[in-house]
């Protein structure tokens, strides 16, 4: 499954068939279905990565962190500090 058309129509948003989820540009495994929540936001969102270097983070702003792939830097989003679906809990 390959993460994530930011053009609209996103198709794995509301997709929760196991599996892993993948860097659309160099197949990078990036997050699993395991870690996977339905959210109000139009893209898939994950409570954690697969591997500790499955995504590269920089600090944005306050409570958010510019999210890359590991391994291309293949820009991703964002992950939310403290706003998933558990107290202190982020979300991808």
């Amino acid at each position: 499954m390959s993460f994530c058309s930011f053009l609209g129509g996103e198709v794995f948003k509301d997709h929760f068939q196991p599996g892993i989820y993948v860097c659309a540009k160099c197949g990078h495994e990036l997050f699993s279905s395991r870690a996977k929540y339905e959210h109000s936001s139009p893209w898939p969102a994950f409570t954690e990565t697969v591997h500790e270097d499955s995504v590269s983070k920089r600090k944005e702003r306050p409570g958010a962190l510019k999210v890359s792939c590991g391994k291309c830097g293949n820009g991703l989003g964002h992950e939310f500090l403290n706003d998933g679906p558990k107290m202190g809990q982020s979300r991808f």
